[in-house]
C-alpha cells in the first residue's frame, strides 16, 4: 500500500469509481481520470467501478453512454463493477446497482428525508424570479446563513406550513444547511491538507422536486458510500466542492468510512493558457475525444483518436505521462508497467500542457515496434478501399499477398506516424503514376540479377 492510505481504508478492499455524465463525447481529460483510477485499483488489487451520473436530464445526449463505455473498452481500461461494454452492448455487473443515477430515485429519497429530519437540510420554495430579485438587491448574493432567513423556505415559514405546500403540489428544492464560520479541512492525497471556511459556502441544492432527482452533491455522496468506494480520484474542478462533501459525510454519520480524495491537475491547452477544449483540437488539428463522435442532438461529428489512426496503447502511454512522472527517464510503458509504477504521490499539483506532437511521437514509436506482418493486416482494409474494392495488384501485374504488403511496409514505415499515412508513402507500388508503364516500376520482393 502507498504510505498515504489511512488505516481505515487499508482494512477495506480498495474500490475506485469513474462516474461520467452522458452529456456528449468523453473528453480526453476524462479518459485520463479513468486511467489513473484504473491504474490505482489494479496496483492495489482493488475494484474499478463505473456508474453513470445522469441526474441532469436536460443535458442528456442519446448515444453518449454507449460511446463512453466503448471508448474505455477500446483503450483497455477494464471495468470490474457497474456498467461496461461487452460484445457491442452495455451490461451491468455487481451487487451495488442500479448503476445509473436516474434509476436510483427511491434510494435518494430516504437520504433526503434523513437530512431533513436531522435538521441538516430544509425545504425552499423560492421561484427563479424571487432569486433574481434578491440577486439584484444584494451584490454578490449567496443563499447562506446571512440571507436564508429573508427567503421563502421552511426555516422561515415552519415545517408544518412547508409540508402543507408540498402536499398541495408546490414545487420545491431541498437545501443543505451550512453552519457558518467553521474551518473544514480536506486531506487530499496529491495536495495535502486543504482548509476552507464554511462561511464562503452556500446552502447547496441537494434535491429538486421538478424532476424528482438529486443534484450531483447528494447523489455522489450517497452512491460512493453505498458502493463502498474507498478513494475518489477526480479532476481538480471538484476541489472547491470537497469541503461541502466532507460536511455531508458528517451529517450522515459516515465520516469514519468517508473515502479519501485525490484531485488531479487539469489538462491545459498546448500553450498552457487555460483548460484544453474541443475548440483547441479543431483549431490545431488534433482530436480531444478517444473515438469519433456523432452527436445525435445537433448532427455534428467530432474526430477521434481511434479513427485518426492512433493505437490505444500509444494513447494510454501518452495520457499517463500528462500529470504523472516516474522516477527515471523511461517514456515507453506497457499497461502492466504503468500499473506497477503508478502512484499518486508522483502526480503533479499543476496543470499539464497537452503536447499533441508528443502524442504523434508516441504513436510513431508504437508503429515502429509492430511487425511488418501486423501492420500489413491493419493496412489491407485501407489498401482495398483505395483501390475501390478490387483485389490489389502490384505494378508488375501480380496479385498482392499479405507477405508482399508486409515487405512494402517495411520499406516505408519509418516515414509515417499513422497507418493511413502508409498509402501516401507506398501507393506507387500498387498504382502506376500517369504516363508510366508498369515495367518501369520497382518489383517488391524480387531479387535483381546484375547483368555481366
Amino acid at each position: 500500500m502507498q504510505r498515504q492510505l489511512k488505516c481505515s481504508n487499508m482494512a477495506r478492499k480498495i474500490c475506485v469509481r469513474f462516474a461520467p455524465s452522458p452529456t456528449g463525447a468523453l473528453h480526453i481529460g476524462g479518459v485520463r481520470t479513468a486511467l489513473y483510477n484504473y491504474l490505482f485499483a489494479r496496483q492495489h488489487g482493488g475494484t474499478m467501478l463505473l456508474r453513470i451520473e445522469d441526474t441532469d436530464s436536460t443535458r442528456f445526449v442519446p448515444g453518449a453512454e454507449e460511446y463512453i463505455l466503448e471508448a474505455l473498452d477500446w483503450l483497455g481500461i477494464g471495468i470490474d463493477e457497474g456498467l461496461r461494454w461487452e460484445n457491442g452492448q452495455i451490461v451491468q455487473v455487481g451487487n451495488h446497482g442500479p448503476y445509473r443515477q436516474s434509476e436510483r430515485r427511491e434510494i435518494y429519497h430516504q437520504y433526503v428525508d434523513q437530512l431533513i429530519n436531522s435538521g441538516h437540510a430544509y425545504y425552499a420554495f423560492d421561484t427563479p424570479e424571487q432569486l433574481d430579485a434578491k440577486r439584484a438587491e444584494i451584490p454578490n448574493f449567496q443563499y447562506d446563513a446571512r440571507t436564508r432567513m429573508q427567503m421563502d423556505n421552511s426555516l422561515v415559514i415552519g415545517m408544518d406550513a412547508a409540508k402543507q405546500r408540498i402536499a398541495a403540489g408546490e414545487k420545491y428544492v431541498v437545501r443543505f444547511l451550512i453552519q457558518p464560520d467553521e474551518n473544514v479541512t480536506v486531506h487530499d492525497l496529491i495536495r495535502g491538507d486543504v482548509t476552507i471556511n464554511s462561511s464562503i459556502l452556500d446552502d447547496k441544492v441537494l434535491y429538486k422536486s421538478a424532476d424528482d432527482l438529486p443534484t450531483y452533491h447528494l447523489a455522489n455522496i450517497v452512491d460512493d458510500h453505498l458502493m463502498e468506494v474507498t478513494q475518489v480520484i477526480r479532476g481538480e474542478e471538484w476541489l472547491p466542492s470537497a469541503p461541502l462533501h466532507v460536511l455531508l459525510y458528517r451529517a450522515f454519520g459516515w465520516e469514519d468510512t468517508m473515502p479519501q480524495f485525490a484531485h488531479l491537475p487539469l489538462l491545459l491547452k498546448p500553450d498552457g493558457n487555460g483548460k484544453l477544449s474541443k475548440r483547441d483540437g479543431d483549431r490545431l488539428g488534433f482530436p480531444v475525444f478517444p473515438l469519433e463522435f456523432h452527436n445525435q442532438k445537433d448532427g455534428t461529428v467530432s474526430s477521434g483518436y481511434r479513427e485518426s489512426g492512433y493505437f490505444p496503447e500509444a494513447v494510454i502511454n501518452f495520457l499517463a505521462l500528462l500529470g504523472w512522472h516516474n522516477t527515471g527517464d523511461q517514456e515507453m510503458f506497457s499497461m502492466d508497467e504503468l500499473i506497477e509504477q503508478f502512484s499518486l504521490d508522483r502526480v503533479s499539483k499543476s496543470g499539464a500542457k497537452f503536447d499533441y506532437e508528443k502524442g504523434k511521437w508516441f504513436n510513431h514509436q508504437y508503429l515502429q515496434n509492430k511487425s511488418n506482418e501486423e501492420l500489413a493486416q491493419l493496412f489491407m482494409p485501407i489498401l482495398e478501399q483505395k483501390l475501390a474494392g478490387q483485389t490489389p495488384v502490384l505494378n508488375d501485374g501480380s496479385t498482392v499477398v499479405d507477405t508482399t504488403v508486409a515487405k512494402v511496409i517495411g520499406l516505408v514505415k519509418d516515414r509515417v506516424n499513422f497507418i493511413p499515412e502508409l498509402w501516401e508513402q507506398a501507393n506507387f507500388f500498387f498504382v502506376a503514376p500517369p504516363n508510366t508503364t508498369r515495367s518501369r516500376l520497382p518489383n517488391v520482393g524480387k531479387k535483381t540479377v546484375p547483368t555481366t
